[in-house]
């Protein structure tokens, strides 16, 4: 086992306790176990694929153990309400099914063309309206849907809906096409040019045009060529187009027919306006005002990586727990512009947060520059990553690379007894290794089991392969697994624990490739 000290520790890092035996006349429920002298061992070699010994196992018991009948031990200070993702789901499908019913009040059964193209427009444009309506609203960074579906999965379900929507917005503006036409008795030039001589349409075509624009450089290929100020800006046309839609459908038949339906509509409109004002301006606003977060410090960790000390005022207010992310946004030049999401790389402690960057980037590398006394405006906290997802007693923390950063948080704070927690780390090389002395610190004084997994990815031993996970892990499959890494790397980790025997329900991710 490596000489690991805590003396010259982490400032945010809380040294820990000395592990010895207690004295005998204390009570029999306060004691530990005298600590069994460590094993000295060499760090795994550079390039060395093959799975290194745990740097730590089994030292004193923590002071508090998960029991078989309590397998989740929430924190103290979690956000007072989660909603599940098959909550939302239903609310979306309940909302659609009421827009269905209304289309479906108002509609005249009749065989004529021009009425069975007139009807197919107005359920779409129904449909894609309040699509917007629900895009919007899972990007407004609403706290409980945040907690309980997580950052990444509200992304990934933002940008599916996306196409839906255009879908829908597509169908819409050609069934409206081909009924005007055929009602007009006209060629769809023609028709095309009646119906953008009415406001209310020009106004929906000029919405649309910018929601195409939105797809369009939404798209992977496209995206990786903008810079991300450039992707925000059109981004923020979506709200424009929101407006603009809105005029076009109180305009129509649908919506328009009657006061107690134009009252309703309006006001689902007003409410999602007010949450996208409310959590993405006024909250960060008042947590600048409230909690005035400043760069403390920036300490290397290693080649290209950084640790920054943010500190403030009742910063345990913010309710930041393991696992979660904020988006920071630094008011110095070259940052100021971009929110970047950053885990926690440790417990919030005597009002001061912490974050651990890798420089990947033009932005990340300028974090490396920042200096004492920066302003930092930091919303959030952000993701679903945290002990709430846990369903078992026993738990497996799998990172690569700079994805240890919540994992670490997580590592030394998840409650759970000897051999409950065990941490794999999935690195190049050792240098290549971040947290190291921290996370050696931690497994020895929770007795977790802690490995590093050392090699270049394209080495013909793979650690993360079904058999090597097995071999380190005997009882994988009874694990709640916890996993963040580069994209590819969760990939692949994610279908090795499936063949591995683990559920997915119980692989617990968060991609930022999406956050």
């Amino acid at each position: 086992m490596p000489d690991v000290t805590t003396e010259a520790s982490h400032p945010l890092y809380v040294p820990l306790a000395p592990l010895t035996a207690p004295r005998a006349e204390e009570p029999r429920r306060r004691r530990r176990p005298p600590v069994p002298p460590a094993r000295p061992a060499e760090p795994p070699a550079a390039g060395s694929v093959r799975p290194a010994e745990p740097v730590a196992t089994r030292p004193a018991r923590p002071a508090r153990s998960v029991r078989p009948t309590d397998p989740v031990a929430a924190p103290s200070a979690a956000p007072a309400l989660r909603l599940a993702p098959g909550r939302l789901r239903a609310g979306v499908a309940a909302g659609a099914g009421a827009v269905g019913l209304l289309w479906g009040l108002q509609a005249r059964p009749s065989a004529r063309l021009d009425v069975l193209f007139a009807s197919g427009a107005h359920l779409t444009g129904l449909l894609a309206g309040y699509g917007v309506l629900v895009l919007l609203l899972l990007m407004a960074r609403i706290p409980a849907v945040e907690h309980g579906v997580g950052a990444d999965r509200l992304a990934r379900r933002h940008a599916l809906g996306g196409r839906y929507v255009l879908g829908l917005i597509a169908a819409h503006a050609v069934l409206a096409l081909c009924g005007h036409a055929v009602h007009t008795h006209a060629d769809l030039v023609t028709a095309a040019g009646d119906l953008l001589s009415y406001g209310a349409i020009a106004a929906a075509t000029a919405g649309t045009a910018l929601l195409v624009a939105v797809g369009i450089t939404s798209a992977r290929s496209v995206r990786r060529r903008l810079r991300h100020e450039t992707w925000r800006a059109v981004h923020l046309g979506a709200l424009l187009a929101a407006a603009l839609g809105f005029v076009h459908q109180l305009a129509g038949p649908d919506i328009a027919g009657g006061l107690l339906t134009r009252w309703l509509w309006s006001l689902a409109h007003a409410v999602v306006a007010v949450l996208l004002v409310w959590y993405r301006i006024v909250v960060p606003a008042r947590a600048a005002l409230r909690h005035d977060l400043r760069v403390a410090e920036v300490r290397d960790e290693g080649p290209g990586v950084v640790s920054v000390l943010i500190r403030g005022r009742g910063v345990d207010r913010l309710r930041a727990e393991p696992g979660q992310f904020f988006r920071w946004r630094f008011l110095r030049r070259g940052l100021w512009a971009t929110a970047l999401p950053f885990s926690l790389s440790a417990p919030v402690r005597d009002d001061t947060l912490r974050i651990t960057v890798k420089a990947l980037g033009d932005h990340t590398r300028r974090v490396r520059r920042l200096r004492p006394g920066t302003r930092v405006l930091a919303t959030g906290p952000f993701g679903a990553l945290t002990a709430h997802r846990r369903t078992r007693r026993k738990v497996l923390l799998l990172a690569g690379g700079v994805g240890i950063t919540p994992l670490r948080a997580l590592f030394e704070t998840l409650p759970g007894g000897p051999g409950d927690v065990t941490l794999l780390y999935r690195a190049s090389d050792s240098s290549s290794v971040v947290l190291r002395e921290e996370l050696e610190a931690i497994a020895r004084e929770r007795r977790a089991d802690l490995h590093f997994l050392l090699g270049p990815s394209d080495d013909s031993f793979d650690p993360l392969a079904p058999r090597a996970l097995r071999n380190l892990v005997p009882d994988l499959a009874a694990h709640d697994v916890y996993l963040c890494g580069p994209p590819a790397m969760a990939r692949a980790a994610t279908a090795s624990l499936r063949r591995a025997g683990v559920p997915a329900s119980r692989i617990h991710s968060e991609d930022f490739d999406h956050a």
